[in-house]
C-alpha cells in the first residue's frame, strides 16, 4: 500500500466495520408500519462516498451480518424488487483525546542545627503537568430500510463505534455490531 489514500480508505472501512463491542446504536421506526408485511429485502447499495472508504472485505462483513440478523426475523435477501430495501451509509471523524497528567513533588525535609530547630519542616513543593493527545477515528453506519413500493423510509438505525484496524477484530466485531443494532429492529428474531 504505497498510495497512503488506499492507507486511509482502508483505515476507514476497518474502523467502520471493526466496530468494537463497545458501540452505540440506536434506531426509529415508522410506528403505523406492520414489519410483519415484509418477506423480502433486497440490498439498495452504499451511498456513493461510503462505497470509496470501504474495501470489498468489510462491505460483505457487514452485508453478510445483515442478512443472518433479516433471515433470522423470516426476512429473506433477494437481488432486487424486495418488499423492503436496504441503504447503507458511513460516516468517518477524526477526533481527540486529551488526557492531562500531574506529578506532585512535596517538600519535607529535616533539619539539625545547634540549639533550637530540630525537625521536621516543610519546604516547597512542585508539580508538573503532562499532557497528552491522542487522535483517533470514530465511525458512524447508517442503515435505512424503505418501503420499496411507496419509496418510503421505514427504518432506521446506526451504529457509532472506534475504528479497529485489524482485520482479526473486525472479522468478529462486525457481526456482533450489527446483532447489536438489530436488537433494535421491530420483529424479534423467529424461536427455533
Amino acid at each position: 500500500m504505497k498510495n497512503p489514500l488506499k492507507k486511509i480508505s482502508f483505515l476507514f472501512v476497518a474502523f467502520l466495520i471493526t466496530c468494537n463491542s463497545n458501540a452505540q446504536v440506536n434506531s426509529d421506526y415508522d410506528k403505523n408500519t406492520d414489519f410483519t408485511k415484509y418477506k423480502t429485502v433486497s440490498f439498495g447499495g452504499w451511498e456513493k462516498e461510503s462505497d470509496k472508504i470501504l474495501n470489498d472485505f468489510d462491505k460483505k462483513r457487514i452485508t453478510d451480518a445483515l442478512t443472518n440478523e433479516f433471515n433470522s426475523r423470516g426476512i429473506n435477501l433477494v437481488e432486487s424488487n424486495g418488499d423492503a430495501t436496504i441503504t447503507l451509509y458511513l460516516v468517518i471523524q477524526t477526533k481527540s483525546n486529551i488526557t492531562a497528567y500531574t506529578n506532585f513533588n512535596g517538600g519535607l525535609g529535616y533539619t539539625g542545627r545547634w540549639g533550637y530547630g530540630r525537625g521536621f519542616y516543610g519546604g516547597m513543593g512542585s508539580a508538573t503537568t503532562s499532557l497528552s493527545e491522542n487522535d483517533y477515528r470514530v465511525g458512524t453506519l447508517v442503515i435505512d430500510m424503505y418501503d420499496t413500493a411507496e419509496k418510503k423510509l421505514i427504518w432506521q438505525g446506526d451504529m457509532t463505534t472506534d475504528v479497529q484496524e485489524k482485520s482479526q477484530k473486525r472479522e468478529k466485531t462486525i457481526p456482533k455490531n450489527i446483532g447489536k443494532l438489530m436488537k433494535k429492529f421491530p420483529i424479534a428474531p423467529l424461536k427455533k
